[in-house]
């Protein structure tokens, strides 16, 4: 088996396993007074403090979720709210166009239901937001705006955002800004501080971490509006029980993810390269979408996303499939849809090039025995899902 779909869950570490295990078998709810419970508050204040050190950021600023996609939903809708009872004029959002569903549903829900608007940004042919297109947006009616969202390195083309100058540019304004790093994290350089965002989402499962557990970093000068309403735990903006186990496992994770980032960026981009020139040796005809400079500072250093005319994407990673090679079409929030990707659309490229497309996406248990495994299947598999694809039209 070669597993090249990282970008859509890492295989958790050791580390993590073992500190989340050790939690399982212990009893204390982190909010009880009683030792039970302090004992597993000590805990969970441990692991803010390591993930909060890992990503340059406050132990009062992490806000512990159940998932990426919930730290979109509080940092959107929240500041949504919040921002809109402050003042009623601000019902507009603006966020990129090439963002993951889990920013673009909430913000659509928002639109259909809290009579919110939305400004698309549009990117360029690598999917990459100008800053300039930003302070453009903004000068537009600044008043009128909420939050800004945009998301720091792209999950399907693995473009990397100037997160650094949007910040500054919303700041520019006195809007606050979100981004969703859940790809970003455990690859590239993510300090909250030195960034200065007002809330960056992260996911646990894509750095090595449990599933079913993440965080909103998030400024104190923030007070998003709550989705879940109860018990007030997690500076009142996130109430419910907190997973001990799940919360001492992203830690693990985070801490582990950080010391070893750059050592194993550099050694995961030189399979990515690896797996590109020969992936285009053997289908010359194949389009690598995204970035063509491979530096990490323009893309993700495990990403290669490829289209191959003449193919349907979904074709080619079930047969993929079939001879023990994980891959994806894309987001894996939106598999099994029969659309072309909207990140693909809005970088122009054409829909049927669009379908055509496969995500390989290395990460920390990846070896060159899995890029061998491709570059050993993707002849025949391409041969094969070509002559499919000619045979469905011949007969339209």
């Amino acid at each position: 088996m070669a597993y090249l779909d990282h970008a859509a869950t890492t295989p958790i570490l050791p580390e993590a396993v073992a500190a989340s295990t050790a939690q399982l078998g212990l009893v204390g709810n982190p909010s009880s007074l009683h030792a039970d419970g302090r004992r597993a508050r000590r805990v969970v204040e441990e692991a803010r403090e390591t993930l909060a050190a890992a990503f340059g950021a406050r132990p009062s600023e992490v806000v512990f979720t159940s998932s990426g996609t919930e730290a979109n939903n509080l940092a959107l809708k929240g500041l949504y709210w919040a921002r809109r009872a402050a003042d009623p004029r601000r019902r507009r959002i603006v966020a990129s166009a090439v963002e993951h569903h889990a920013v673009i549903d909430p913000i659509q829900w928002l639109v259909d239901s809290e009579g919110a608007e939305v400004t698309w940004l549009p990117v360029d042919e690598v999917g990459r937001v100008s800053p300039d297109t930003l302070r453009r947006e903004l000068a537009r009616e600044s008043e009128s705006i909420a939050v800004v969202s945009i998301m720091w390195a792209n999950n399907e083309v693995g473009t990397v955002q100037p997160i650094h100058q949007l910040v500054q540019v919303a700041h520019e304004y006195a809007i606050p800004i979100h981004t969703d790093a859940v790809q970003a994290a455990g690859h590239l350089s993510v300090n909250f501080d030195e960034m200065g965002a007002d809330a960056v989402s992260l996911s646990g499962h894509k750095f090595g971490g449990p599933l079913g557990v993440g965080a909103l970093l998030l400024t104190r000068s923030c007070s998003p509006v709550p989705l879940i309403h109860g018990g007030g735990q997690e500076r009142d903006v996130r109430s419910g029980t907190l997973d001990t186990p799940s919360i001492a496992g992203i830690a693990a994770a985070a801490h582990i993810a950080q010391a070893t980032r750059a050592s194993e960026a550099s050694r995961i981009a030189a399979l990515r390269d690896e797996l590109l020139v020969r992936l285009l040796e053997c289908v010359p005809e194949a389009i690598v979408n995204g970035d063509t400079r491979l530096e990490i500072q323009h893309r993700l250093p495990g990403n290669a996303h490829v289209s191959f005319p003449g193919c349907e994407g979904d074709s080619l990673l079930m047969l993929l499939d079939a001879r023990g090679i994980s891959c994806s079409t894309g987001s894996a929030c939106s598999a099994g849809v029969a659309q072309p990707s909207h990140v693909l659309l809005a970088m122009g490229a054409d829909p049927d090039i669009a379908r055509s497309s496969l995500r390989f996406s290395l990460g920390h248990s990846s070896t060159r025995s899995d890029v061998d495994a491709l570059i050993g299947e993707i002849g025949p598999v391409i041969e094969r899902a070509r002559a499919a694809g000619a045979a469905a039209r011949a007969g339209r």
